[in-house]
């Protein structure tokens, strides 16, 4: 016996397709990030870390010394600068440190750890293609983790200047001296600058290779990715008995030529450092190590378009 339908002949309802539910083309990309922070909670744990164990250690040194503090704002200058942004500049250099330690182990497992755990196939089930999670990937070490190490290091940088403000007033210390001659702004966005440039786009074929062979090696990624630079470098070393590969792949990895500053003294806390990006972006180098980079990725989609589970 059939159940009569409660639809009018005719109505509006019965004109009507179903219409699919329209996603975001933005959507797989934002739940892609978190994915990988959920997965890489150490993406945002360890500069937070870094940073506390640096607090803590500058709080002791301020206190165990507040009137070496007083005597070098007091006698604060343009040539004083570099021993009151002594400590600012530990921080920043040990923050940048960990970006890049964190980028090099997140690209080397990116794609391996999907298919060692067999997550991949829970992951290909869902409607996010694999460019785009590939890129998603890439933009972890390229824009991501620099613009939150930058943030962390812009808090940190606050936070001691907070410190040294207290230790300063609990001493008779000069506060607005410090103030004046420790430009918390612009020392953050020469640090974000640093960050993008020197150690995120530079060295972007370093980190697109590591995910390539993290997608194709079973086992050993880094001892894979290893391998043929060691290999290339010896060859040449013997061949030649010159460094140039082994040079070039090392000054890309830490940012040590990169043209992001018309002068040596590119640390970022020096406000008299004038950055250069116009010279930045129109090296060679740049270009020819970003269309490089893009192979690899390129590789790496095809890759982990075909490759399954380990």
């Amino acid at each position: 016996m059939n159940t009569p339908s409660n639809a009018v002949p005719g109505s509006p309802l019965d004109l009507q397709p179903n219409a699919p539910a329209v996603v975001s083309a933005t959507r797989p990309i934002y739940w892609s990030i978190r994915r990988e922070f959920w997965e890489n909670r150490y993406l945002y744990i360890a500069p937070l870390a870094v940073a506390a164990v640096f607090l803590f250690g500058y709080l002791i040194s301020v206190i165990h010394s507040p009137d070496q503090l007083r005597a070098l704002v007091a006698l604060i200058s343009a040539h004083h600068h570099e021993e009151i942004s002594g400590p600012f500049d530990i921080s920043a250099a040990l923050l940048m440190g960990t970006a890049i330690l964190m980028s090099v182990f997140y690209c080397g497992e990116a794609l391996h750890g999907e298919r060692r755990d067999r997550s991949i196939l829970f992951w290909k089930s869902l409607p996010v293609s694999d460019v785009t999670t590939v890129l998603v990937k890439a933009s972890i070490p390229l824009l991501i983790l620099p613009v939150l190490v930058s943030a962390v290091t812009a808090v940190m940088y606050l936070l001691m200047l907070l410190l040294s403000s207290v230790v300063l007033l609990g001493t008779g210390g000069n506060v607005a001296m410090l103030w004046a001659h420790v430009p918390i702004l612009q020392m953050s966005l020469l640090a974000l600058y640093h960050l993008v440039t020197a150690h995120a786009l530079w060295p972007a074929p370093v980190y697109c290779w590591l995910l390539l062979v993290s997608g194709w090696a079973r086992r050993a990624t880094f001892l894979w990715a290893v391998l043929p630079i060691v290999a290339i470098g010896g060859l040449e070393k013997l061949a030649f008995n010159t460094t140039h590969f082994a040079n070039l792949v090392g000054s890309r990895f830490i940012g040590a030529t990169a043209p992001i500053a018309s002068t040596t003294d590119v640390f970022p806390t020096n406000p008299m450092t004038h950055i250069t990006p116009a010279a930045f972006l129109g090296a060679p180098g740049l270009w020819i190590g970003l269309g490089i980079a893009a192979i690899f990725l390129a590789a790496a989609v095809r890759l982990r378009r075909y490759q399954g589970p380990i």
